[in-house]
Formats: C-alpha cells, structure tokens, sequence
C-alpha cells in the first residue's frame, strides 16, 4: 500500500500519477494542496472529494491530474458532467464544510508527517519526497 500525499495541480504528481497508477498497489490518496504555488489546489481537491461522494473520486483525480492545462470551473463542470454526476450537487459538495474539512484534514495529517515537498509516497511508514525513484519502484512491483 502505498499512501501519497499530492497536489492536483502540481506537475511532479502528475508524473508521479503517470507512474503510479500503472503499478499493482493500493493507493490511499491524500490532499496536500500547495496554495502558494498552486492556487487551484485546494478548488481542485474539493472538486476530487465532491466526485468522490458521487462515487467517482478515481475518475477525477484521473481527469485532473491527466489534463491540468484546463482546471478552471468551466473545465471542472465539463469533467463532472462526462463522468456522469449531478452537476447541482457537485457544485454543492465542493463547497460544503464537510468537504473543506476533509481537504484541511488531509493537509494537516501531511504537516504532522513532516510532508515538505508533492509528491510524498509512505512506503512502509518511511516517506520517499518527489516522482517516485527507482529503488521505490522496485520495492513496489
């Protein structure tokens, strides 16, 4: 298992996501989003977690971390609605406090594991910063 710790609009998770997700693994995704580099980070994570409620955070973490020259609202509407969610409560959950909480939760459980880069892997309990390397590849097939 591997847990990460990403920004959806940092390019080295988008790597980092290319490279993941054609291992055998289970991830556990969690938000670290990097406001002052990215500032849709944390509009993009409440976007993954209201599709998630919808059953669909996977798909749209995908799409986001797949595409991100288009990750303004326009772009997240047009995401939501060909992966087929109600777009009403899309635009309702992305806002909410539960899920603003979930994203802030996610952040704060990476500022008490000493996350100070995106991408981190936990392989293990040991942290590995940045696209994955090598040697954490190997252990990982």
């Amino acid at each position: 298992m591997v847990i990460e710790y990403a920004d959806l609009e940092c390019p080295y998770c988008a790597g980092a996501h290319l490279i993941l997700k054609e291992l055998p693994i289970t991830r556990v995704f969690r938000h670290f989003p990097v406001v002052s580099k990215h500032p849709r980070a944390r509009a993009l994570a409440a976007a993954a977690e209201a599709a998630a409620l919808q059953g669909r955070f996977w798909e749209m973490h995908d799409s986001l971390l797949e595409d991100q020259g288009h990750l303004d609202d326009p772009h997240l509407w047009q995401r939501a609605r060909s992966l087929g969610l109600d777009l009403e409560r899309f635009e309702a959950d992305r806002r909410s406090a539960p899920v603003v909480e979930r994203v802030e939760r996610d952040f704060r459980s990476g500022i008490r594991a000493g996350i100070t880069t995106t991408p981190t892997q936990f392989v293990d309990g040991v942290a590995h910063p940045g696209v994955p390397s090598a040697e954490l590849l190997e252990r990982l097939r």
